[in-house]
């Protein structure tokens, strides 16, 4: 055929011009000022804002220090470039790894008649591609030379490879509809033959760049950030209030003690005054170490996650993950193990056997040459090369039985590829001077022709029931098993009687670990919901071995019974849904939309490009390590070895940082509690500056990032998969966490006031001056909160239960109290302090130790354990 000398430059080129490259648009992420940019959103940023301005009017009236609106500036900054340049970070080594992929991305073409090789990004329409087996088709095109077969898995899901051939007839034929036999499509694999194709579509036309194009859609809010947002609303909301109350507060206390000023000037200054202390409480309310909380929390929980094989891909994956209600999961790979393995062999009598090594010599070398000798796979150091995928499952077969040793080639006189009328392929051997033919196909047809079967014990024996056999054939169809005859006869002809060696049984195992695996999101609370591309009869089976159908109320549907069904009715059923069989991408895309208009949090696995939109609409989307890229770009954490019990792991992990997060925003909560009524009380009872902007932010920051640290090393305990998934719209602050905050807060304000206005405690101290009560003041202050975090990191009775499996809090507490001592040391004028003597030392941590205590006899009385 002329055409097959392929384009000339000059046409390469005027086909660049006219129909593209075949490039695939990547929209590049976010830059990082953008990041920042986004972070100034926050609420709780937003207050912090406020605040800066409103010292900077003080300053510049000269009514703070310059270091006052510097401190809240750097706040700010600290807390929203840590999230910004953390998940820029994990954006940067995702990017990494796909430009490392697709700079090996080949594809040999043939062009002014001689075959080169060029990158794929390089082929154009009009190209004939030369394909062999391994390789990963480039474009769109027709087959117009050759055969070829073609795993179509990464598009449609299906594990049977499809035949192309080219069109000789010029038949008319649907492109759309992946199981036509003459065109092939870019991102799919060739398996067996060689053919050459012409490029008919480039780039983002083709089906594969369609489906890459259309994951670029916005997701809705985590779960983690819907909490978050309404925490922020309420927290600035309490700010608020606040600081007007205390404002309104301070005016009555003047009009009440006679002391409102006379003139405007006074009046002024008066107003200035209150809307400082005021400033102090806004700082006070806001956690400003929150949204640094979670980037580190995450970036934590990431590098731990790397060891278990799961990457994460997008930040907040992984915090949804631990909210996850639904999963679907992909079969193939994932619950199974992603190839076809020989679960099992019986002879004539229906005899089974499991391994090689259980057969008399004389059958295991039937079995041996019929299965290795006659198979187009090839076994090379352990290794299976080449062959379909039910060769290769029969050469892994032997090679896991160490028997590859006993197949000798040159045995071999002739060997039959499979042929699709004879339903079989076979070989011919010479071995001892005689000539033996084997053959290996349809059970049903080989049965048919055997006279004689090989018994357990090696004897050839008349096979005069057949019935039972068969019985047993239907069976193993019936539970999903791909079934492999394999007989022999004497001479070189493959037709005529035969005698039968052993019926096969093939299957695409259940992973062992992904069965414990599933019992264990299961008991975690998570439905979860098998999707695949198989037949019904196949996915049921793998379900119930897989423990997934276990009551009569479990679901399973095919694609066309759920596109029978208007979204209501599947809503209804969604709940007892465990099954969807024949598996379009349109189905997953339906599914994720009506799971999630029911509230579910849904997770997504897929590896291939049709994955990718249902992938990306996912709250979490969990695509495969072996997968496309194009998957791996939709979905949020990557699971490297394809293993479901990966994605438990990836679930525990995410419910120990919403865990992490919800400690910590105890000790968060209480520190502002404590300091918002500190404040407020002591500006009522006469001191404005209980404690000042800067030593608020000092400990905010200080202690927050720290205790970050602390929190994010919580181990991960499976205790955890115990717990009921967290509804959407459950609150982040339940009632309990409420009440520990208020008690805890309340004792820390009440040490605070104490030291400043009960006369007794200030004798103790010697009687000293302001200065001095406000260093108390503040050391006793810090020092509870840091005792308190220990209340927070366990719900348990004991506050010291898990300790030892998280030496990073002891360090983080220790290193707490040192700075704390620092800070009221050498702090000076900057911080308002001067040093205190050794027994305000040790009656401020007497002080501050008690809210241990305390929160321990609140526990009993919520009948804690």
């Amino acid at each position: 055929m002329n055409n097959l000398k392929g384009l000339t430059s000059q046409e390469v080129e005027q086909s660049r011009q006219q129909y593209g490259t075949n490039a695939l648009t990547q929209i590049p992420p976010d830059p990082l000022w953008k990041k920042i940019l986004e972070g100034f959103k926050d609420p709780m940023i937003m207050i912090l804002l406020v605040a800066m301005v409103v010292q900077i009017i003080l300053f510049a009236i000269g009514q703070a220090e310059w270091f006052e609106p510097v401190g809240i500036f750097i706040a700010i900054i600290i807390a929203n470039g840590v999230a910004s340049f953390s998940e820029n970070s994990q954006e940067g080594k995702a990017s990494a790894l796909k430009a490392e992929e697709l700079a090996k991305e080949m594809a040999k073409v043939v062009r002014d008649g001689e075959l080169r090789e060029i990158h794929v990004s390089d082929v154009v329409v009009g190209d004939i591609v030369y394909l062999q087996a391994g390789d990963k088709i480039p474009a769109d095109g027709e087959i117009v030379e050759g055969e070829a077969k073609v795993d179509q898995a990464a598009l449609n899901g299906e594990t049977e490879e499809a035949d192309k051939v080219p069109n000789v007839n010029g038949d008319t034929y649907d492109i759309k509809d992946l199981l036509n036999t003459h065109y092939a499509y870019r991102g799919t694999v060739v398996c067996g033959g060689e053919s050459h194709m012409e490029v008919k579509v480039v780039g983002d036309k083709t089906l594969f760049g369609e489906l890459a194009l259309e994951v670029q859609e916005d997701q809705r809010q985590t779960p983690l950030q819907v909490k978050l947002a309404k925490l922020a609303q309420q927290i600035s909301t309490f700010g608020y209030i606040g600081a007007s109350a205390i404002v309104v507060g301070i005016i009555l206390r003047a009009l009440i003690m006679g002391e409102l000023p006379g003139d405007l000037f006074g009046w002024i200054k008066f107003l200035l005054n209150a809307i400082t202390v005021a400033v102090t409480i806004i700082v006070c309310a806001v956690p400003e170490g929150l949204p640094m909380l979670t980037s580190i929390l995450l970036s934590f929980q990431s590098m731990k996650m790397a060891k278990d094989n799961v990457l994460v891909r997008k930040i907040n994956g992984l915090e949804t993950a631990g909210s996850l209600s639904l999963l679907f999961s992909d079969k193939t790979g994932t619950i199974t193990e992603g190839r076809l393995s020989v679960v099992e062999l019986v002879t004539g009598n229906v005899t089974k056997f499991s391994k090689l090594s259980e057969l008399v010599p004389e059958l295991s070398l039937d079995v041996i040459t019929g299965i290795g000798l006659n198979n187009s796979a090839q076994a090379s150091a352990g290794q299976v090369i080449g062959g379909n995928s039910t060769d290769r499952a029969l050469m892994a077969f032997i090679v896991d039985n160490q028997a590859e040793n006993k197949m000798n080639k040159d045995e071999v006189r002739e060997f039959n590829a499979f042929n699709s009328t004879k339903k079989m392929s076979s070989v011919t051997i010479c071995r001892d001077g005689s000539f033996c033919t084997y053959v290996k196909g349809a059970p049903e047809r080989i049965v048919e022709r055997c006279t004689h079967y090989i018994d357990e014990t090696g004897k050839v024996r008349e096979l005069t029931e057949k019935g039972y056999l068969m019985q047993y054939i239907d069976e193993q169809a019936a539970r999903s098993m791909r079934l492999l005859g394999v007989a022999k006869r004497d001479g070189e002809s493959d037709e005529g009687d035969l005698t039968l060696v052993c019926v096969l049984c093939i299957r695409d195992n259940v992973r062992k670990e992904a069965v414990d695996a599933i019992k264990e999101v299961q008991d975690a609370g998570i439905q979860v919901v098998m999707v695949t591309g198989d037949r019904k009869e196949t996915a049921v089976a793998i379900a119930k071995d897989a423990g997934l159908l276990k009551n009569p109320e479990d679901v399973a549907l095919t694609s066309q019974e759920m596109g029978e069904k208007s979204d209501e009715e599947l809503k209804k059923i969604i709940p007892h849904l465990r099954v969807v069989a024949r598996a379009l991408p349109t189905d997953k895309s339906r599914l994720v939309r009506c799971a999630q208009e029911l509230d579910y949090v849904v997770g997504m696995t897929g590896d291939g490009v049709n994955d990718s939109p249902a992938l990306k609409k996912a709250d979490v989307g969990f695509a495969m390590g072996s997968g496309t890229e194009v998957a791996k770009e939709a979905g949020d954490i990557t699971i490297l070895d394809d293993n479901f019990s990966s994605i438990a792991k990836a679930i525990l992990y995410g419910r120990t940082m919403f865990k992490s997060i919800r400690k910590f925003l105890i000790f968060q909560l209480t520190v502002n509690v404590a300091a918002v009524l500190t404040c407020f009380l002591g500006s009522l009872m006469g001191e404005d500056h209980m404690m000042t902007v800067i030593q608020l932010l000092v400990v905010n920051l200080a202690m927050d990032t720290l205790a970050a640290i602390a929190f994010g090393s919580e181990p991960a305990l499976k205790e955890f998969m115990k717990d009921k998934p967290i509804p959407r719209s459950e609150s982040i602050v339940t009632k309990g966490m409420l009440a520990e905050v208020i008690i805890s807060g309340l004792y820390i304000t009440a040490c605070c006031l104490c030291i400043r206005f009960v006369p007794a405690l200030n004798d103790i101290f010697g009687g000293q001056d302001t200065t001095y009560l406000r260093a108390a003041l503040f050391a006793t202050f810090m020092m509870a909160i840091t005792f308190n975090g220990f209340n927070a990191r366990t719900d348990k009775l004991n506050p010291f239960e898990n300790l030892g499996r998280n030496k990073n809090f002891l360090y983080v507490m220790g290193a707490l109290l040192l700075i704390q001592f620092v800070f009221v040391t050498f702090g000076g004028n900057f911080l308002s302090v001067e040093p205190l003597n050794v027994v305000t030392w040790l009656v401020c941590l007497c002080m501050a130790f008690i809210v241990v205590p305390i929160d321990v006899i609140r526990k009993i009385c919520m009948g804690k354990k």
